[in-house]
């Protein structure tokens, strides 16, 4: 099993300076820790789970920018954009550009967005939910089509674009994944199973193997009705249950994950909640990597 971290939180000792040495070092770390992938989150204020909005927040791309010049080899992306938050085109350079800078690291994580607030306060509409998920459509075909050789038109319910020129093209081949982020069954898992390359599904005390494996099944009946092939998307997990990164195998968490690996999962993600994150990142590379690399 792959192993990844989603990064949630920038509220340091030191203040706004230390961010960047901090962020940094976590990339350093991610280094020699072997991580597959290393995220954060795509948010304009920081959740009120996390501290609320008092606490500082990253924009997302140009976070990760900055971390493709402290990685050689981890994945970079957003867990995951909302695609309320930039227009799709822009989106596909945005990744690209990525992409091209970090010699093909790149992944495009892809949501249908629901903070309110965050919207609310900078002025960026918030359609309705059906409206999103829309939108949502309308951004993964577009992503196909910049990424493919017709740079003609798309003409959309939402988005028009003239053209869709996408140069430099990515590294990534065929072209940086997409992961569909969330669990809905008739919608979220439809589009995952039409468009993406990787799903992402919550797991933890209130999601287990039993759980997820309901969801990847609606998942394999949604790639049998498009005809897509199921065995092509990375299935992954982000957790959200108890892990002592210091303690050997993780205070068990290896041994939780190998009964998610069981019904199929290929990935899990983890969360330094508070912290150093190089020094949370350091104790995984340690303690828990090695137990996962044979699951």
């Amino acid at each position: 099993m792959r192993l990844g971290v989603h990064l949630v939180n920038v509220s340091l000792p030191g203040g706004p300076a230390a961010i960047g040495p901090a962020l940094a070092a976590a990339g350093r770390a991610a280094e020699q820790a072997g991580l597959h992938n290393l995220s954060l989150m795509d948010h304009y204020l920081q959740l009120e789970m996390a501290g609320g909005a008092g606490q500082p927040m990253l924009e997302g791309y140009t976070t990760l920018g900055f971390l493709a010049a402290h990685t050689r080899t981890a994945e970079l992306q957003l867990l995951v954009t909302g695609v309320t938050y930039r227009r799709p085109g822009l989106l596909a350079k945005i990744v690209t550009t990525l992409d091209v800078l970090s010699g093909g690291r790149a992944a495009l994580g892809l949501g249908a967005a629901w903070y309110a607030r965050e919207h609310a306060a900078l002025g960026v509409p918030f359609p309705p939910l059906a409206q999103r998920f829309e939108r949502l459509e309308e951004t993964l075909q577009i992503m196909h089509q910049m990424r493919s050789d017709d740079t003609g038109p798309f003409t959309g319910q939402h988005y028009q674009l003239p053209e869709t020129l996408n140069v430099p093209p990515p590294l990534s081949r065929p072209h940086p994944p997409i992961m569909i982020g969330g669990g809905g069954e008739k919608k979220t898992l439809r589009l995952c199973a039409r468009y993406a390359d990787a799903c992402n599904l919550f797991a933890g005390p209130q999601s287990g193997p039993a759980q997820v494996k309901a969801k990847l099944d609606v998942l394999a009946a949604h790639c049998a009705r498009e005809g897509t092939s199921y065995h092509r998307i990375r299935k992954t997990i982000l957790w959200a249950g108890p892990l002592d990164p210091a303690a050997a195998d993780g205070g068990g968490f290896a041994g939780q994950m190998r009964r998610y690996a069981d019904v199929g999962i290929e990935e899990v993600h983890v969360m330094p909640l508070t912290g150093d994150p190089a020094a949370f990142i350091d104790s995984l590379g340690q303690n828990i990597a090695p137990h996962l690399t044979g699951l």
